[in-house]
């Protein structure tokens, strides 16, 4: 019987999994109409549509865990239940977290104005570049594939102990477990650093474009320092959504191993759901087509409502 905390966290599952479908399905969507009538799509417009649909994913699997984990506890901890939940989370969030870096990456290059011939280089092979972190993203998912299963078996034998009011674990199966969790958290890290330093060349990038305005008596309004601009807003968006999502991930393990109290592990859920959910929000606001699309979408539901609600206005 689900008490009223846990009715209260389906309730805001539910709501955030319902905005980052509208969000991540917008994305999508655009994108794709797009591709239809043109018969082609960007670079960045495929990254964008490959990281939603890979967050898609995730809030599904994210939502029916939530349901497990309230409704049906018991199944949770199922030998292959768990193995496949695991699994398909992992693939949905190590892709959508790489497609965001590729993002991060591929905003560096375009817009960065820097002089370096190995900069120039790589900035007219974008598109091998990104392959290249794609490859690597795949490799890293291969070898975490292999901490997962390790992992989930400990989460089974511990949920199968305390079923059974045993003692929770030896210390040295603690200790494997604890050594695995780093690991695997610190793979996680890599996109973090390659998003931090893109942030970081493009922040340099501005401050040696403003600065060449200022020697040419130029404003600091033209299109470069506007580009510059919002790329740093996105990149900085996506570090910082990460954050949230990276230390919720650990503090899942930490309440798992040390706590394990139901209520904590809900609201870690809640708060892993706002990286693929929110996320796609801040994207639609920094691109322009798909803002545009966005506001055309909520003024046609507005004059929808408005129709309904006085239908008497058609007769005029």
């Amino acid at each position: 019987m689900s008490t009223g905390i846990e009715n209260t966290f389906l309730i805001v599952e539910i709501g955030e999994f319902i905005a980052g479908i509208l969000g991540n399905g917008l994305i999508v969507l655009a994108n794709g109409l797009d591709w239809v009538k043109s018969q082609k799509i960007s670079l960045a417009d495929s990254i964008l549509t490959s990281l939603a649909l890979s967050r898609i994913i995730q809030l599904w699997i994210m939502l029916f865990e939530s349901f497990l984990m309230v409704l049906w506890p018991h199944l949770y901890f199922f030998s292959k239940l768990t193995k496949f939940l695991t699994i398909f989370w992992m693939i949905s969030d190590h892709l959508g977290t790489w497609f965001a870096t590729c993002l991060s990456v591929f905003y560096f290059f375009k817009i960065a104005s820097l002089s370096q011939p190995c900069f120039i280089w790589l900035r007219w092979r974008i598109g091998r570049v990104l392959l290249v972190l794609q490859l690597l993203s795949l490799c890293l998912l291969f070898f975490n594939f292999s901490l997962a299963d390790t992992l989930t078996g400990f989460w089974i034998n511990v949920y199968s102990k305390h079923e059974r009011n045993s003692t929770l674990s030896s210390d040295v199966s603690t200790a494997v477990y604890r050594n695995i969790w780093i690991v695997f958290n610190l793979i996680n890290l890599i996109p973090f650093l390659l998003s931090l330093t893109s942030l970081v060349l493009l922040f340099l990038s501005l401050m040696r474009h403003i600065r060449n305005l200022q020697l040419n008596s130029m404003g600091s309004r033209d299109v470069s320092t506007q580009a510059h601009r919002r790329a740093i807003k996105m990149v900085t968006s996506f570090l910082l959504f990460f954050i949230v999502h990276f230390f919720s991930v650990i503090l899942s393990g930490w309440i798992f191993l040390k706590l394990q109290n139901q209520q904590a592990s809900l609201f870690v859920m809640l708060t892993l759901t706002l990286f693929p959910s929110g996320h796609s929000f801040v994207l639609i606001m920094g691109n322009s087509k798909l803002r545009q699309t966005a506001v055309g979408l909520l003024r046609h539901v507005k004059s929808y409502k408005t129709k309904n609600l006085f239908p008497i206005f058609d007769f005029f």
